[in-house]
Formats: structure tokens, C-alpha cells, sequence
């Protein structure tokens, strides 16, 4: 059965893995034996993610390169390609968001984040699934949210992508699943991450932040997710374990989606 979820001999690569959850899963993949290959925007991003995965004792390689950039990404695979080998597994992991009431939020400011958390995984998959394609099989992730089937407050643009990257997600499966590729996404629940630590910090008086309250109200755990509870989900939609999943979208919430909530 170990042998279903060994990655050894595949190349992941994992975008804006430098901290947080895309770190958390390429170090579960290259603990389960995966050569492990990263990017973020720019150098000093690429040297502090280098430098956390020294720590960890995990070797890795580090490429600077904005996922939004259809050429930049062209090239960037095209030297993974030449210098390590064709990708085997592929996460689509780099986002962002911005928390702004949608009346208030410019176009601007939501084409960034459709381009970042949308169009970016269609740009960086479009450019590995040729090489998988000739290689036979391929495992593309897509790391959706709880926000590709819910609403909330001041994520109008962020709810807007990660919806269609479900539906990116279900396509691509539809369109490459002959071939031997498999896409399916994860879908984080609220985690413990440098991103969302604003929602978590003490008031004043030292009570609990009231999202931090809500939060742990609505998850029947009754906590925050680590970037921990996502790596072994993500070896298993990486590996051949499976193979015969496609098209579907895990959510690692803690309940959330299935619970309506304590009574006041």
C-alpha cells in the first residue's frame, strides 16, 4: 500500500511555495520522495524560501517568475524541462486576496486577483500538461478554497476566481483525463497561515479577534487549520493512490461546509 503514495522519482513543482501552505506541501512531497521545484515573484522571495527549505533539509530548486506572465512561464518550464526532467506533478498554488467591499473595490483590483488566483494556474497548466501528455500521465492540484462554493463579505473578487478554478479544475479533467492526467484541487478550510494572522490576533483586552471567534464557532474541530492538515491530501491527489480520481475538489475545513452552525 506505501508504494500507492511514494512520489519518488516524480518532479513536483509547487508555485509561491516559499512560506505557508505551498511549503507545507512540497515538503510532504519531498518527504514521500519527490524532487521538489518552486518560484515566487521575485529573488528575495526565492532566497527565503531556499533558506526554509535548507532548514527543513530539503534539498530544492528555486526559480524567480511571475505566474501571470504567459511567457516567463513558457520559459521557466522550458528550463525545468532541460535541467531537471519533465513535470510530473504540478500545484497550483500561488494566490492572493484582497478583503475590500465590493462597492469600494476598483476593476482594477479585482482583475489582479481573477489574473493571480485564476488565470495563472490556466497559464502555468497549459504550459506542463504538453510534457506530462508526452509523458503519459500527469497530477495537476489546484488549491481552490471554501470560497469556490461560498460567499462572504469583502472577497468578491477572490470568491469570483476560486469558483472558476473549481470549474478549471473540472475542465481540465474533462479535456485531459485521456490521457492519463489527473486535476483535482484542495480546498484549505481557514488555516493558520502569516496570510490570514490578522484575523487571529488578540484585542486589546485579550480577548479572541471576533472572526477568530466565528471562525471557531462555525468548524466543528473548534480550530484553525495548519498548513500541516493539507500535506497528506495533497500526496494522495499526487499520487498514483489516485489515479482514478479526477475532476473533484477535497476539502480540508474541519466540517466547515457541512455544518450549520451552533444555535446562538
Amino acid at each position: 500500500m506505501s508504494d500507492q503514495f511514494s512520489l519518488n522519482g516524480k518532479i513536483a513543482l509547487v508555485t509561491g511555495a516559499s512560506y505557508g501552505i505551498g511549503f507545507a506541501i512540497a515538503s510532504a512531497f519531498a518527504k514521500a520522495g519527490a524532487k521538489i521545484i518552486f518560484n515566487d515573484i521575485n529573488q528575495q522571495a526565492v532566497d527565503r524560501g531556499l533558506a526554509s527549505y535548507k532548514e527543513a533539509g530539503i534539498e530544492v530548486k528555486g526559480y524567480v517568475c511571475d505566474v501571470t506572465d504567459e511567457n516567463a512561464v513558457n520559459a521557466m518550464v522550458a528550463q525545468i524541462e532541460k535541467e531537471i526532467g519533465v513535470i510530473d506533478i504540478l500545484v497550483n498554488n500561488a494566490g492572493i486576496i484582497k478583503r475590500i467591499p465590493m462597492h469600494e473595490m476598483s476593476a482594477a483590483e479585482f482583475r489582479q486577483v481573477v489574473d493571480v488566483d485564476l488565470n495563472a494556474p490556466f497559464i502555468v497548466s497549459k504550459a506542463v500538461i504538453p510534457g506530462m501528455i508526452k509523458k503519459g500521465h500527469g497530477k495537476i492540484i489546484n488549491i481552490c478554497s471554501m470560497m469556490s462554493e461560498l460567499g462572504r463579505e469583502t472577497v468578491s473578487a477572490y470568491a469570483a476566481a476560486k469558483g472558476g478554478l473549481k470549474m478549471l479544475t473540472r475542465n481540465i479533467c474533462s479535456e485531459y483525463g485521456q490521457y492519463n492526467i489527473q486535476c483535482n484541487g484542495i480546498g484549505p478550510g481557514y488555516i493558520a497561515t502569516p496570510q490570514t494572522a490578522p484575523l487571529r490576533e488578540k484585542q486589546a483586552d485579550g480577548s479572541r479577534h471576533p472572526f477568530d471567534s466565528f471562525i471557531i464557532a462555525k468548524t466543528p474541530a473548534a480550530r484553525w487549520g495548519t498548513p500541516e492538515d493539507l500535506q497528506g491530501p495533497a500526496v494522495f491527489l499526487a499520487s498514483d493512490a489516485s489515479n482514478f480520481v479526477n475532476g473533484h475538489v477535497l476539502y480540508v475545513d474541519g466540517g466547515i461546509l457541512a455544518y450549520i452552525g451552533k444555535q446562538p
